[in-house]
């Protein structure tokens, strides 16, 4: 696998999450700053939005609006002309922080939680892919999924995957126009079943775990490698085709493809992923190389 050069465009966040190329630009969540923020390929940084209850997944609406998923009370909100809304409270869906999200062409948005109290230690338990359709009404669209984490959709729009990140896993559902998931199954295995009855039991367990993700032109997944310190590059099935060592003392825990040719690779690193760690320092940073393959799909 190539030896990449690296370059640190952006540093002294907290943990960042969530990147998204848009409009010319990446954007990104910075949980424990607790912003969102806009970021230039050359590292100037602005802040879009302050949320108080930690931000995470990104995406937009069809009239261009950014939605935030806010991560301890569990609200997708809306943000447009400059203001945050609530565009749907999804408290009584959560077992644990709502996590990472993907919108789709209609504007419906997909979004998992962890399930459990990951940053307490809790037993893991599984957790539900919930459905947000653009006026606020939630639908349940799959249950039993071992921390859904990060999610693309293909360019035809026909098919939604979602990284587990405790489940050694990608699953797929073909989606369609009206946000209905059907057709269930394993898009890439990534190691067997994990069966821990306790978060470090569980952690132990997990070969690749699947974060952050991002959808290139040849149907392949560049994924950020929770427990390995990299991103790889995964193909359907789960044969891992290519892999990109994080510099040296970070971990990495999301990925986006984007840039004007759409083959700059960005990493959000950090040490851990662990919040009594991260909240009190700012040794977070985002890192890009450039790949051969360019961005395709959502987000």
């Amino acid at each position: 696998m190539a030896t990449r050069e690296l370059t640190t465009i952006t540093t002294g966040g907290s943990y960042f999450e969530g990147p998204r190329w848009h409009d010319g630009t990446w954007w990104v969540s910075d949980f424990y700053a607790r912003e969102v923020l806009r970021v230039t390929a050359t590292g100037e940084v602005t802040v879009v939005v302050a949320v108080e209850q930690q931000p995470s997944g990104l995406g937009w609406l069809p009239d261009g609006s950014l939605v935030v998923v806010s991560m301890r009370d569990h609200r997708l909100l809306r943000f447009a002309d400059g203001q945050l809304s609530t565009l749907a409270d999804l408290t009584p869906y959560c077992g644990g922080h709502l996590n990472d999200c993907v919108v789709d062409a209609a504007g419906h948005v997909f979004v998992g939680d962890f399930g459990f109290d990951l940053m307490g230690g809790a037993a893991p338990a599984p957790a539900s892919l919930k459905r947000v359709d653009p006026g606020g009404t939630v639908t349940v669209v799959a249950e039993g999924l071992q921390f859904p984490n990060g999610a693309v959709i293909t360019p035809d729009g026909g098919t939604l995957i979602v990284g587990e990140t405790f489940g050694n896993r990608y699953t797929a559902f073909d989606l369609a126009p009206d946000g209905t998931l059907s057709h269930r199954r394993v898009w890439a295995r990534l190691g067997p079943e994990v069966t821990g009855t306790t978060t470090a039991e569980a952690i132990g367990q997990v070969k690749i775990a699947p974060d952050g993700c991002t959808l290139d032109a040849d149907g392949h997944i560049w994924a950020a490698d929770g427990v390995g310190n990299r991103v790889l590059r995964v193909a359907p099935g789960g044969a891992v085709v290519d892999e990109i060592t994080a510099p040296e003392g970070q971990g990495v825990f999301a990925c986006a493809l984007g840039g004007d040719d759409g083959r700059t690779l960005l990493m959000c690193c950090a040490p851990d992923f662990l919040e009594h760690n991260r909240a009190p320092v700012r040794e977070a940073v985002l890192v890009t190389a450039r790949v051969a393959v360019p961005h395709a799909g959502l987000p």
